[in-house]
């Protein structure tokens, strides 16, 4: 085991705590990460963010895949962070653990439910940490704490020892400041990668930005300029033909009957005691029609085919990541699912629902703030834009006052 961590920022696990040594020799070499509390060590028990989760589980007996590999290319784990509860949240609040802080400003959410892991980062704790995207887990803790986060083609990196929540749209992901260190850990998690060069379009997506204010849409435009220079034809598209708001309803559904179905008897034999928002999201998932679900396979398949018809083999979509910079800390999930959490999942739906890969950039700021950019593509191009990222973003900004790692 390694040594522990300094964590000022809260951001790792104190129950179940975790470190290991590298196991080889490779390209992460001296590099240090973590990863979620989703992510089996062998010895340990994963704690899924939840108590009675963890007090309910044995050990794993074996490490998750994506740990084995980065510590056979000489990365060394220093810890477990802190995940949203059960990771049906997004705002990096854990009634139970509480709000790992975010280094842009204490009194901001760092975001969910890769909440710990990206405050890792963003604390300059360690070099990349590993977390995991269903609805927007990686994306909107990269936007609110301006890191480079990208959620892989749905089933690219395996998840064996992984905790399932929703596996129809579970994809593992990481974060990092740095777009090296970023894209040397591709270079282990997508070994077989085959697609790579520059895209030769942007595609803006216009609904994306106009289910944003004025002003975030505004704050974003120097940075679709960065990306639009990159290649050579710009075009703007509408996403969905019928509303991203519909496009969330069923997204909404799916994830919530996978979601019951995964968890469901555990729910129902141990009577968790759940925060605010998860308990309620839980419930309705509980209560998921037939005929809704029959639905919204049907829809989910229209909005797959429509996605592959528009995004060509050399575009890249662009569309904002979040609808604002980090939320204040303290802020009533009531609040958060009224005014805002429903505005962001029709941002986030569109990768999930086809699984296709999008990464967020920190290209842009909003009153002192980091208002992350996404850039999309077609399944399996998960390293072109890690290649593109390298070439507009090469560092994240760093916090004031915060030194480099």
């Amino acid at each position: 085991m390694s040594a522990r961590v300094d964590d000022p920022v809260d951001a790792f696990c104190r129950d179940n705590p975790a470190a290991l040594a590298p196991t080889g020799e490779g390209v992460l070499d001296g590099l240090r990460f973590a990863a979620k509390d989703v992510f089996d060590i062998a010895g340990t028990r994963t704690g899924f963010g939840q108590p009675q989760w963890l007090a309910t589980h044995a050990p794993a007996q074996t490490h998750a895949d994506c740990i084995t590999r980065l510590l056979a290319a000489g990365a060394e784990l220093v810890g477990r962070t802190i995940s949203d509860e059960l990771c049906y949240s997004l705002t990096g609040d854990n009634s139970h653990y509480g709000a790992p802080k975010n280094s842009w400003g204490l009194d901001r959410l760092s975001g969910g439910s890769s909440s710990g892991s990206a405050a890792a980062v963003c604390a300059g704790l360690v070099d990349f940490a590993l977390g995991t995207d269903c609805g927007g887990s990686v994306r909107v803790p990269s936007s609110y704490c301006g890191l480079l986060g990208l959620r892989t083609t749905h089933g690219r990196v395996p998840t064996p020892a992984l905790l399932r929540f929703a596996r129809a749209f579970d994809c593992i992901g990481w974060f990092a400041r740095d777009a090296d260190i970023f894209a040397r850990v591709g270079r282990v998690l997508l070994p077989d990668a085959r697609e790579s060069g520059a895209f030769k379009r942007v595609l803006i997506a216009a609904d994306a930005f106009e289910a944003v204010e004025a002003d975030i849409a505004d704050a974003l435009t120097p940075a679709i300029d960065t990306i639009a220079a990159q290649a050579d034809e710009i075009q703007t598209i509408r996403l969905a033909d019928d509303g991203l708001a519909c496009w969330f309803e069923t997204f909404r559904i799916l994830q919530a009957a996978d979601v019951w179905d995964a968890l469901g008897d555990w729910v129902t034999q141990t009577r968790p005691t759940l925060g605010p928002g998860v308990r309620e999201r839980m419930a309705q998932a509980a209560r998921i029609d037939a005929g809704a679900l029959r639905k919204a396979r049907v829809h989910r398949a229209d909005i797959v085919a429509r996605l592959d018809h528009l995004i060509g083999e050399d575009d890249v979509v662009v569309l904002p990541t979040t609808p604002r910079p980090a939320p204040p800390r303290g802020e009533t999930d009531a609040s958060l699912e009224t005014t805002y959490r429903s505005q962001a999942m029709s941002l986030l739906c569109s990768a999930g629902l086809a699984g296709l890969p999008q990464m967020s950039l920190p290209l842009a700021m909003k009153d002192g703030l980091p208002l992350g950019l996404s850039i999309m593509t077609r399944r399996n191009g998960d390293m072109r834009l890690i290649e593109l990222a390298g070439r507009v973003c090469p560092q994240a900004p760093i916090p004031p006052g915060r030194a480099p790692l």
